[in-house]
């Protein structure tokens, strides 16, 4: 069985992140790029199958900036066999419907059983890829999975506003996972050792064959958020209610 993982590098949530005003994106210096949580638990699901089945091939894929083979090889370390990044410029910035499609061209060069992806990344939240990605291939899509179960059919739970389901497919088929999978494993000396070793391509969108006409939601204006100013404080001389609701009718809040 092979199964590919979709991993993405994701500013540091825990650290300080700013606006570039010339561009709208994430200002590169301002922050740490780390994996996204949500993609080592992915990972986490995959590897416990490899360590039941070890015949089971389990390739790493992002898409992103040269830096992100930093987080790659964290993956390898972790158990990955290999790794493909998709690195372009042209493709910098892409939203959601040219990520899918140069995800899906990379892909069908590697082949798969099945593909898991975290359910939302920490910084765009679409929540759509993995659908998109199993519409492009036209194979089976489960989502937000909080448990999985792999074998010839994968199945799961998922939390729903009522309950849970438990839904399962054939594969080849895509999942993605939420965060009650389990968290994901530590790389171990040994793995760290080894990555350097395993193989990790980098390939553009034009190598995959993918034509790329207009790559991003289009920014107009960005502003930096007005800084906090003090509130109306009001003291009670008997009449603080009438002016506390005053003030809420004035502003439409009741």
């Amino acid at each position: 069985m092979k199964i590919v993982v979709l991993v993405k590098q994701v500013p540091d949530t825990w650290g300080e992140r700013r606006l570039d005003p010339a561009t709208g994106w994430v200002a590169r210096e301002a922050t740490d790029k780390v994996v996204d949580e949500i993609s080592e638990r992915a990972l986490e699901v995959a590897l416990a199958m490899k360590d039941h089945d070890k015949s089971v091939e389990v390739v790493l894929l992002c898409m992103g900036p040269a830096s992100a083979t930093d987080i790659l090889r964290r993956g390898l370390a972790m158990g990955a066999d290999s790794a493909m990044l998709v690195s372009d410029a042209a493709i910098q910035g892409a939203d959601l419907k040219v990520t899918a499609a140069v995800l899906t061209a990379a892909i069908r060069t590697v082949g798969f059983d099945l593909i898991i992806a975290g359910n939302e990344s920490t910084d765009g939240r679409g929540g759509v890829i993995p659908s998109m990605v199993a519409e492009h291939l036209g194979v089976r899509s489960l989502t937000a999975l909080d448990s999985v179960e792999i074998g010839t059919v994968v199945r799961g739970v998922r939390t729903t506003e009522n309950g849970s389901i438990t839904a399962h497919a054939t594969l080849p088929a895509v999942i993605s996972v939420t965060e009650r999978t389990p968290a994901a494993r530590f790389p171990s000396f040994k793995g760290v050792l080894t990555s350097k070793r395993k193989p990790l391509t980098v390939i553009t969108a034009a190598e995959l064959g993918v034509e790329v006409s207009r790559t991003a939601t289009v920014i107009r204006g960005v502003q930096a958020r007005p800084a906090r100013v003090a509130g109306q404080k009001v003291t009670d001389d008997g009449n603080a209610g009438e002016e506390i609701a005053e003030f809420l009718a004035t502003n439409r809040l009741i």
